[in-house]
């Protein structure tokens, strides 16, 4: 017997004597925790995010729609930026007032290859105010997920307050499952090692979020 067979056969065991008209454990379980913590306006959800953002290091920049393009190319140009890598679906306009070289999301760009690269600038799906996450879906602003990670340095955009949510609750309740998420915390940093903080193992060392005004 395979280890398989006697998990399953101990799980088959356990609901023997379960109806088979008893409540699905989705339905059977009351869920009445809260779904946001507090009571805030829309302008200070959008300021909790900021503070959460700051709080784990990443740095956070504010702007109007029609400052982001001049915002974007100030940021590549104060990190000293050469290249860029660039979603497919990403809007021109972003980077319509920076010279730094573009570099196109494809399939075949190996890891090495992304790693010369020096940022990458992308959207995102959600940024959630409580826990200062943003969550990056793969959408055709975004890209693929290993250019989140392999460049040193990433700036995402956020427009604000439309894609602003409060809570982890109401951010589920707007994702796709089925799509491939990373939820992302500030910059790649661990203190696996002795206890010291070390940034930029596991991702970016350097993340800049824009959140952008659609007011």
């Amino acid at each position: 017997m395979s280890s398989r067979d006697l998990i399953l056969g101990r799980v088959r065991r356990a609901l023997a004597d379960v109806p088979r008209d008893d409540a699905p454990y989705e339905q059977a379980v009351r869920r009445e925790y809260r779904r946001e913590h507090g009571d805030r306006s829309t302008a200070r959800t959008v300021d909790l995010l900021a503070e959460n953002l700051a709080d784990y290091r990443a740095l956070v920049h504010r702007c109007a729609a029609g400052d982001l393009a001049r915002t974007v190319a100030g940021l590549l140009d104060a990190h000293g930026s050469a290249s860029v890598v660039v979603p497919a679906g990403l809007d021109g306009t972003w980077l319509a007032e920076t010279k730094v070289t573009r570099v196109p999301d494809r399939a075949e760009d190996t890891p090495a290859a992304l790693d010369r690269v020096d940022s990458v600038v992308t959207g995102c799906a959600l940024a959630i105010a409580e826990t200062g996450t943003l969550v990056l879906d793969g959408g055709p602003d975004q890209g693929r997920r290993r250019i989140t990670l392999v460049p040193d340095h990433h700036i995402c955009v956020v427009r604000v307050p439309g894609q602003v949510v409060a809570s982890v609750p109401q951010a589920l309740e707007r994702l796709d499952p089925a799509r491939p998420l990373t939820w992302i915390s500030g910059p790649s940093a661990t203190s696996d090692i002795e206890l010291d903080r070390v940034e930029g193992v596991h991702g970016p060392r350097t993340l800049e979020v824009v959140l952008v005004s659609e007011e």
